[in-house]
């Protein structure tokens, strides 16, 4: 009898997860399909403003190169590359000086120390806003690699549609093994909380950058509060996302994942920090709400294959087994395409797609331990620093 009640309990949720994505593979496939290009647009005669490229970097030796190139070799005619070396211990200042030697474009700015109260990050961009001379800024990461062409057509899309800051969505490149079964089993829950149909409807309240790439009017971020607005944020892109978006500024965001390379996480440890991030701020910002949200992830990407693992040995043996069979077979399948089909989208081969339920594993278990370090206040470290979570004050998710 109470074997009954169980199967018949979870075999109602997990038809209510079927359902649910049902309509989340709805909305991600409209995602890709409606989500406007960078390149893809009525152009409108302009002037060329100036562009501050602003490029923080700590401990970025294997990248900055790389990403230094592409930005030098852009084909926008007036912009400079404001590049803060943020107190790295590796080679990353020398990389930095050496190509400021070379082009006048570059601009080596060594941050200061940071004070307390800042994350590095928000602290370096605006050491590095303080030497701007644009009216437009660009902001980037090290690890970030453009088309000779992404500037002139960020700016173009910027006037030709009078926005007062633009984001794009990069190509994800994953370099290890765990960072390419976990990011489509993220990058299915982030379709539906950020994607660009949101961002750009003006009747939703939601803001998101990528911090890999977003171009704003200086007199826009001003308004907002610069970086200094954001400084205890742990996801800064996002909290200035958001504040753009509530102050009644125009943005928008578009596809470039053609145009633009980022890496998302570089090793297991980086991967495994990058998802405590993502769950850390709403614990802080309402834990009631936050361990909420966890249990509804918990749900939909890992609980489908739970149940079915539980349901296999007991086909056959009595009819509410054999519903809960049925139902976690529906959810398993729903959550397993939807996997695929972001793998598809974000260019991850078929052999790493189909370890998707590890992946979910993975993305379960790090949200679980980001909540559990919101908790305990425990720190997050985030390259090569340490944080304590009592400084910090997240409100860049709505919720």
């Amino acid at each position: 009898m109470l074997l009954d009640i169980f199967n018949y309990t979870f075999a109602a949720i997990m038809i209510g997860i079927s359902g649910a994505w049902v309509l989340l593979i709805k909305t991600m496939i409209d995602s890709f399909r409606y989500t406007p290009l960078l390149d893809k647009f009525d152009q409108k005669p302009h002037h060329n403003p100036r562009v501050s490229v602003i490029l923080p970097a700590r401990n970025e030796e294997n990248f900055i190169q790389k990403c230094l190139d592409s930005l030098t070799a852009q084909d926008y005619p007036n912009y400079e590359i404001i590049t803060i070396d943020d107190s790295s211990e590796d080679s990353t200042g020398s990389i930095i000086a050496q190509y400021a030697k070379k082009n006048s474009k570059v601009i080596h700015v060594s941050a200061g120390p940071k004070p307390e109260g800042w994350m590095g990050k928000n602290w370096a961009c605006m050491e590095g806003y303080k030497k701007v001379t644009g009216e437009l800024l660009l902001f980037t990461d090290a690890d970030t690699k453009f088309e000779k062409n992404v500037i002139s057509l960020a700016v173009s899309h910027l006037e030709s549609f009078s926005l007062d800051a633009l984001t794009a969505i990069p190509k994800m490149v994953c370099l290890d093994f765990w960072t390419r079964i976990a990011l489509p089993v993220l990058s299915t829950f982030l379709h539906t909380r950020f994607s660009a149909m949101r961002v750009n409807d003006p009747t939703k309240n939601t803001g998101y950058f990528f911090g890999s790439f977003f171009i704003i009017r200086k007199k826009t971020y001003d308004t907002v509060g610069t970086h200094e607005g954001v400084k205890h944020e742990i996801i800064e892109d996002g909290a200035l996302g958001k504040k753009v978006k509530e102050s009644g500024h125009k943005m928008k965001m578009v596809r470039a994942d053609h145009l633009i390379d980022a890496v998302w996480a570089r090793d297991w440890s980086t991967l495994w920090n990058g998802l405590k991030r993502l769950m850390i701020p709403l614990f802080l910002q309402n834990g009631k709400i936050a361990v909420g949200i966890f249990f509804a992830v918990l749900f939909l990407l890992f609980m489908p294959y739970v149940m079915l693992a539980y349901s296999i040995p007991f086909v056959n043996s009595s009819f509410s087994s054999n519903i809960i069979f049925a139902s976690s077979i529906s959810s398993s399948v729903l959550l397993y395409s939807a996997c695929l089909i972001d793998s598809r989208a974000l260019g991850i081969k078929t052999k790493h797609a189909i370890c998707s339920p590890l992946g979910s594993l993975i993305v379960v278990s790090g949200f679980l331990t980001g909540l559990l370090h919101a908790k305990t206040n425990a720190g997050v470290s985030w390259r090569g620093r340490k944080y304590s979570m009592k400084d910090h004050s997240p409100n860049f998710i709505n919720i």
